[in-house]
């Protein structure tokens, strides 16, 4: 299951506008993103298993430098010195739309939508707390989705569900044609009962700090 280079190189410049860190650089076949974060300086991005990514694990010698690839965990683990760690699975994925659309809120639950280069919307409690929240930028005709969250006392009301279809609702009107996101396990369920695929594996690497 190999990705298509278009998909990741607009997932990655998606994903830099949403997180609001540096754009991406191209790097040997991948990309580099200065992200500056205390746990995250930086991030390699590569489409595959490629020659740069052996370089890197050689060279690199501080923590926090994340090295993802769209390879499976076992094909990564296999290039990796023993001061690399592999972190926990992830799913590139992606929808030609419109999403499965059964979802109705929970009673007392409503929606709050800001429009942007960076579209949010939350869910909220019938005391008005925010319940739920998702985030969407428009790339190139693709939409890119990120930090899909629901608290966990707030988890299987179908409020996630009800944000993708309200963010997918926002992506449409601002001319998005495709979705890409990376998902988590548990999140990789939620997505393939909207109408998503699995792209890719997306398996992360990093020196973890002290």
């Amino acid at each position: 299951m190999r990705a298509d280079p278009h998909i990741v190189a607009t997932w990655i410049k998606g994903w830099t506008l949403a997180r609001e860190t540096t754009s991406p650089t191209p790097y040997k076949g991948g990309f580099r993103v200065d992200v500056g974060w205390p746990e995250q300086k930086a991030r390699y991005v590569f489409p595959a298993i490629v020659p740069a990514i052996g370089e890197l694990v050689s060279s690199i010698n501080e923590p926090w430098v994340f090295l993802k690839a769209c390879a499976s965990p076992d094909a990564l683990q296999a290039i990796l010195p023993p001061r690399w760690t592999i972190q926990r699975p992830g799913y590139m994925m992606t929808n030609a739309g419109p999403m499965a659309s059964d979802s109705a809120l929970s009673e007392g639950y409503r929606l709050d939508a800001t429009r942007g280069t960076i579209s949010v919307v939350r869910a909220f409690d019938p005391t008005g707390n925010e319940a739920a929240i998702g985030r969407v930028v428009v790339v190139d005709g693709f939409a890119i989705y990120d930090r899909i969250e629901t608290r966990p006392e707030h988890r299987r009301r179908g409020l996630a569900r009800a944000v993708m279809q309200a963010l997918e609702t926002i992506a449409r009107e601002k001319g998005a044609v495709r979705g890409v996101l990376v998902a988590t396990p548990d999140g990789r369920a939620l997505y393939e009962s909207l109408d998503w695929e699995l792209h890719s594996p997306y398996t992360t690497a990093v020196i973890p700090g002290l």
